[in-house]
């Protein structure tokens, strides 16, 4: 799911490389979207494009790519690396026997997480998901599903259940929902930089995003992944 925003901007950027074959500049994505900045103009194409739906390509002005429409997104597995973090794995089939309801917690599935995923997306239960309670602990947990790659070299992939513990801190190095300007939800590492906090992609084909301490709010840390084979 977009917001209304970032779905706006990715069709005005699909109907002028359509008509033109190029694609506009700052200043017309700003005009076009009614927006104050052309800062948030660059939060919506980070957004959109960590979630797979746009590329930058190299060394040409003005130049993006549209990979995908809304209508056209698929769940792709891209392949995995190595990271500083390696998250507890459970493999779960959907033919599977059912494990003993003393061993599991049934937890919320609220939808997907990824940058620019909009906070409605993570505030409605959409799914039920048993989740062994060896990975869990004490404290309020939830569900979300990982959409995106830029988390793979922490061993996170696309399609994954991310597990996650209800916090409103986190340590640097620690990897963590964080809810951005009030608009977008996005799993990342956490890194304090004196007074900004940076949230960090564990893929180098995305950069790292420095904010002001008010602009990210901790919404919960990452505890386990529960990852499903057809």
């Amino acid at each position: 799911m977009l917001t209304r925003k970032q779905h706006e901007l990715l069709m005005f950027i699909h109907e002028r490389i359509k008509e033109t074959g190029v694609s506009p500049s700052f200043d017309e994505m700003k005009e076009a979207l009614d927006l104050a900045s052309k800062s948030g103009i660059h939060r919506l194409i980070t957004a959109l494009e960590e979630r797979g739906f746009l590329r930058r390509l190299a060394h040409r002005a003005r130049a993006l790519e549209v990979v995908k429409l809304p209508q056209q997104a698929t769940t792709s597995a891209p392949a995995g690396g190595r990271g500083v973090f390696q998250p507890k794995v459970v493999e779960a089939s959907r033919t599977s026997a059912p494990i003993a309801a003393n061993e599991t917690r049934e937890l919320s599935v609220l939808g997907r997480i990824a940058a620019g995923t909009p906070i409605a997306a993570i505030q409605h239960e959409r799914d039920k998901l048993h989740v062994p309670e060896s990975i869990l602990g004490a404290g309020e947990h939830y569900v979300l599903q990982v959409e995106g790659d830029s988390m793979i070299q922490a061993g996170i992939l696309d399609g994954d259940y991310a597990v996650i513990r209800k916090v409103s801190t986190a340590n640097s190095g620690e990897i963590i929902v964080a809810l951005v300007m009030g608009e977008e939800a996005t799993l990342k590492r956490l890194r304090r930089k004196g007074a900004s906090l940076a949230l960090e992609a564990a893929n180098p084909a995305y950069e790292t995003r420095i904010f002001g301490p008010d602009q990210v709010q901790v919404q919960g840390k990452l505890v386990g992944l529960i990852r499903r084979y057809q």
